[in-house]
C-alpha cells in the first residue's frame, strides 16, 4: 500500500494508495479543477457506487446513470456530465486493453517510452497528463522503468512542478506556487 496525500481526506487518499483505477480516475480531471477535488473525486464516486470501484461495472454502465451520479450534489466535477463520460471511456479502454485491471496499465512495462506511451492512448490522457500521471507512478507508487525521468520530461527531475511532487501539506503548497508563477508567466507573455 502507498501513502498518499493528495487530498484533506485520509480515506480518499488512502483509497488513492489502494486501487489503481482510484488513481488514474482522479488523475483525469487534475487539470481542471483543484487538486484535491480532482483526487477527492474517486473516494465519492465509489460511496454512490455502493461502495465498488469496478472498472468493468462503470464502463458496462448506462452512460446516463453515470452522468447522474456525477452530478449528484456535491458534482464529482466542475462539468460533470463531460468527466462521467471520460470516466465510462477509461474504463471501456482499461476492460478492453487491460482485463478491467487498471494496475496491468503499468505492470511489466519495460521502459519509461512504453508506460508513457500507454498512458498516452488511455481517454482522457494527452502528453502533458501522461507524462505528469508516469512521474506520479514513478515518484509516489514506486513503478520506474529504465528511462522514466527522460520519458517523465521535466516531471520527472526533481522539483514542485504537479502532483507526482505533492507528499504533504508543505509540498502541495509550493506545487500550487509553480502553477501560479507558470499561469503569471503565460499571462503576461500574451499581453505582451
Amino acid at each position: 500500500m502507498t501513502t498518499l496525500h493528495f487530498t484533506d481526506d485520509p480515506e480518499a487518499d488512502r483509497l488513492l494508495g489502494e486501487e489503481p483505477l482510484a488513481l488514474l480516475i482522479g488523475m483525469l480531471p487534475a487539470q481542471q479543477v483543484p487538486m484535491a477535488w480532482a483526487f477527492k473525486a474517486p473516494a465519492l464516486l465509489k460511496e454512490r457506487l455502493g461502495g465498488r470501484l469496478d472498472c468493468a461495472e462503470i464502463a458496462a454502465m448506462d452512460p446516463e446513470k453515470l452522468r447522474a451520479v456525477f452530478t449528484e450534489r456535491p458534482a464529482l466535477h466542475r462539468y460533470p456530465g463531460s468527466m462521467a463520460d471520460r470516466v465510462h471511456a477509461l474504463c471501456e479502454e482499461i476492460v478492453d486493453r487491460y482485463d478491467g485491471d487498471a494496475e496491468k496499465i503499468w505492470a511489466g512495462v519495460d521502459s519509461g517510452d512504453e508506460l508513457l506511451a500507454r498512458l498516452k492512448a488511455l481517454p482522457g490522457f494527452g502528453d502533458q497528463k501522461a507524462r505528469i500521471f508516469l512521474a506520479l507512478l514513478a515518484k509516489r507508487v514506486g513503478v520506474t522503468p529504465a528511462g522514466w525521468e527522460h520519458a517523465a520530461g521535466t516531471y520527472g527531475t526533481p522539483g514542485y512542478y504537479s502532483i507526482a511532487d505533492v507528499d504533504g501539506p508543505e509540498s502541495l503548497a509550493k506545487v500550487r506556487e509553480y502553477k501560479q508563477a507558470k499561469k503569471a508567466e503565460a499571462k503576461a507573455s500574451a499581453g505582451s
